[in-house]
């Protein structure tokens, strides 16, 4: 239990995929202008990692690496399909955006709309695939730590997007210097931001 309490801790705020890795970037200073908006990406991109990661972790374990398919007999024990695990991750996070993209659509056309482009992109979402790519380079032990570091990451980029949008929604009431406004004084915010998460890594859990 202590293992995956401290792996969901450090995957939301050392890890973070915004402030440790600098992944999602895009979506997240295009859409951290209003919190309802960001709150809905947010729970997309948690839903996306929290199914593809277990999903291509037991695609990693049982098809992709050296000898995972010997379950279908000796003859297959040493085929390595390695080499297509990119493109099974993209394929099948492609596939669960798909899904996310006409749930939205038919359940929350307000929401659909305001998120424009950015939901169909969070297929090639860089913090969704290097989730997928830091689970292979972990090599969690069970699809239990997979699913759990998926969750983790999510949370934390759905914490740095509300969390972004909330400040930013406060600044337009503030008298910001001219040269800053807009992605200026966004930067700094996040810079700060990710000091004020990579004050967790003194955490001992």
């Amino acid at each position: 239990m202590q293992e995956y309490l401290s792996l969901f801790v450090r995957s939301i705020f050392v890890d973070n995929m915004i402030f440790a890795y600098y992944l999602g970037m895009c979506s997240y200073l295009a859409i951290s202008k209003n919190v309802k908006t960001s709150f809905g990406l947010g729970v997309a991109v948690v839903f996306i990692l929290t199914i593809t990661l277990p999903v291509n972790w037991l695609l990693e374990n049982y098809v992709l690496r050296e000898g995972a398919l010997s379950w279908l007999g000796p003859k297959f024990a040493e085929v390595d399909l390695s080499f297509l695990s990119l493109l099974i991750f993209i394929a099948v996070i492609a596939a669960m955006v798909q899904i996310v993209e006409m749930v939205v659509e038919k359940y929350s056309p307000a929401l659909y709309n305001s998120l424009g482009i950015f939901l169909p992109l969070i297929a090639v979402n860089c913090a969704i695939l290097g989730g997928s790519l830091f689970m292979q380079q972990r090599d969690f032990r069970n699809i239990g730590l997979a699913t759990t570091y998926g969750l983790g990451s999510g949370l934390g980029w759905l914490l740095a997007i509300v969390g972004m949008a909330a400040i930013r929604e406060r600044l337009k009431y503030s008298d910001i210097p001219k040269p800053l406004r807009g992605l200026g004084i966004a930067f700094i915010i996040t810079a700060l931001m990710g000091i004020a998460f990579n004050s967790f890594s003194g955490m001992n859990i």
